[in-house]
């Protein structure tokens, strides 16, 4: 390791691990299909190539958070997958033909996939132990997703579409580079001065199951804006620049919350904030479904904060909280695995729901977050807020 890492911190290093991650994501998730596209795919094949890689999360997260688990190794899983990640980017972009992209692109999967889930029991165990906050360093992950966007989008109007794919091989291997100067940190039990209680397995732990139904639906609720606000505003006459300004709001309202998160009265405790999550889902999706003016929709976005911030902070919280000692990565695997595939059927229904419905389908989704805020009460009184 290079000398002058010694002198850097373990927050600063896990901080650059989020930011050159979600780099990653921002470039990717709007303008891999634009690459893809530019690669002479047809739109039903651009849906084949996207999807077929959600199929292998629920084979390739588990083995990788459980081994993180079983064998203490929760750096080396982050340093294998990311690199695994940066090799199939890379031969996507040296691939032609459907086939050929989608078999890069299933392997680059199988390591950026379980990075999520991984990283944040990275993250929460290291900061935990060093008496430090979450949020506060899970939002350079947020800060640069927008970064990501905004880089991604002027270089698509600079260069060909055909190349964009190298930016993403480029900020990939920046996040293998950031996972090798990462700090050991054990996935065992985390100093508490709380008694430990003895818990069932996770997945016969009723508080477990109650949060996993609780952050699945709620996260899920977002498939539809997801999916089909651009579309909606697109048809109310907003340009791509406004729109684009008006998610930019959201997220840097998630921003603002995970920079304060520290400071949270003791009251907002994992449970607590996935019913704030709920709540704030349900506001936002009903004033989504009446077609809101103008005027409305910053104040919708900045309830991202809550829909979207506070879902995933209580979601985090309870692994940290909750979970028994070595099943951190574990606990953190199944959430991701669940919320992926409930993220995936939301998002089927709700194309047919939107084009039957317009607009009001997001009462569905208004729906959705209420019964997740439900599973959530449920979880507080199974004991979801007793440490592990």
């Amino acid at each position: 390791m290079l000398p002058f890492l010694h002198k850097i911190g373990f927050t600063p290093r896990v901080s650059a691990l989020y930011g050159a991650f979600f780099i990653v994501a921002g470039i990717s998730q709007p303008f891999l299909p634009v690459w893809l596209k530019a690669k002479g795919l047809d739109p039903a094949t651009i849906g084949v190539v996207l999807a077929a890689p959600m199929l292998l999360r629920v084979l390739t997260i588990p083995l990788a958070t459980r081994t993180a688990d079983r064998h203490d190794m929760l750096r080396q899983a982050i340093i294998v997958t990311a690199c695994i990640a940066a090799v199939g980017y890379g031969l996507m972009g040296l691939a032609e033909g459907a086939i050929a992209i989608m078999l890069a692109y299933t392997f680059a999967s199988i390591g950026f996939m379980p990075l999520m889930p991984l990283s944040d029991t990275y993250a929460s165990k290291g900061l935990i132990a060093r008496g430090k906050a979450y949020g506060p360093v899970r939002l350079w992950g947020s800060a640069t997703f927008i970064l990501g966007n905004l880089v991604a989008g002027v270089a698509a109007d600079l260069i060909s579409a055909r190349h964009i794919i190298w930016m993403i091989v480029i900020a990939s291997c920046g996040t293998a580079l950031v996972s090798f100067a990462l700090m050991p940190v054990s996935v065992a039990a985390v100093p508490s001065s709380e008694p430990q209680r003895v818990r069932p397995a996770l997945l016969r732990d009723p508080a477990f199951i109650a949060v996993v139904a609780a952050a699945s639906l709620i996260q899920g609720s977002h498939a539809m804006f997801y999916g089909f606000t651009a579309v909606q505003w697109r048809s109310a006459g907003l340009d791509g620049t406004v729109i684009a300004a008006l998610w930019a709001l959201g997220v840097a309202a998630e921003i603002v919350l995970f920079a304060l998160s520290a400071r949270l009265p003791p009251f907002f405790t994992p449970t607590v904030l996935l019913m704030v999550g709920a709540i704030g889902a349900a506001l936002r999706w009903t004033g989504m479904a009446f077609d809101p003016p103008f005027l409305a929709l910053p104040w919708l976005m900045l309830l991202h904060a809550l829909s979207f911030g506070a879902t995933h902070l209580g979601t985090i919280g309870f692994v940290v909280r909750h979970a028994p000692p070595g099943q951190a990565a574990t606990a953190q695997g199944y959430l991701a695995i669940v919320i992926g595939l409930v993220m995936a059927g939301v998002t089927a229904i709700s194309g047919v729901l939107f084009a039957a419905f317009g607009s009001f389908a997001f009462m569905a989704m208004a729906l959705a977050a209420v019964v997740g805020g439900a599973c959530a009460v449920v979880a507080k009184r199974a004991g979801g807020d007793a440490p592990g």
